[in-house]
Order: structure tokens, then sequence, then C-alpha cells
């Protein structure tokens, strides 16, 4: 079960970025995560007219390692960890470590 999901609040914990917030974009692969306005990076483009582009020097955001980021807690203000817990009814939800909050329901 995946413990971060898209539009989740992340902040970077570790790397270039430590302490920067902002939301998943989307999930890359298995192990990396998008998230906007981090890890901003200048990429040498060149132009292709046929897809109509211009080249030039361009800024865009790479991925992180899911392992460097975690998930904000608004109630503490920190970042923290994701658990997971079965309800009566039969369903997951996602909770805080720290307090034992819920996220969401998956």
């Amino acid at each position: 079960m995946k413990k971060l999901k898209k539009g989740d609040e992340v902040v970077v914990i570790t790397g270039r970025d430590k302490g920067k917030r902002g939301a998943v974009v989307r999930l890359v692969q298995s192990d990396r995560v998008l998230v906007e306005g981090v890890n901003r990076v200048k990429k040498h483009e060149k132009p292709n007219p046929n897809k109509g582009t211009s080249g030039g020097i361009i800024e865009k955001e790479m991925s992180l390692h899911i392992s460097n980021v975690s998930i904000f807690n608004p109630v503490t203000k920190k970042a923290d960890r994701i658990g997971v817990k079965k309800l009566e009814d039969g369903r997951q939800v996602r909770i805080f470590r720290s307090n034992g909050e819920m996220v969401d329901a998956i």
C-alpha cells in the first residue's frame, strides 16, 4: 500500500531543498515522487520545430526519492510518518504516527 498520494502536503527532510514544503504532483515510479516547487533544476533544451518548442535554458522540477520526503502534519506543524489502521467496518485509513489522527480513508 502506498503511504503517499497525489495532493499530499510533504516536507523535504534531506538534501539541497531540506525544509521546503509542497504538494505531491504525481508519483513517478513506485519509489520516486514529484513535488511542486521543490528540486528545480536548469535544463538545456534543443529547439524542436516539430513539437513547437524553442530552445534555451528552462527550469523544471525533477523527482525526489520517496525516502527524502515526509508528510506534513498540520496539527504539530512538523514532518510526520504515516501508518495504516484497519477500522471495524473493514476499511483501511492512513493515520499520523505521532498523534494517531486520521489523514484520510484509502
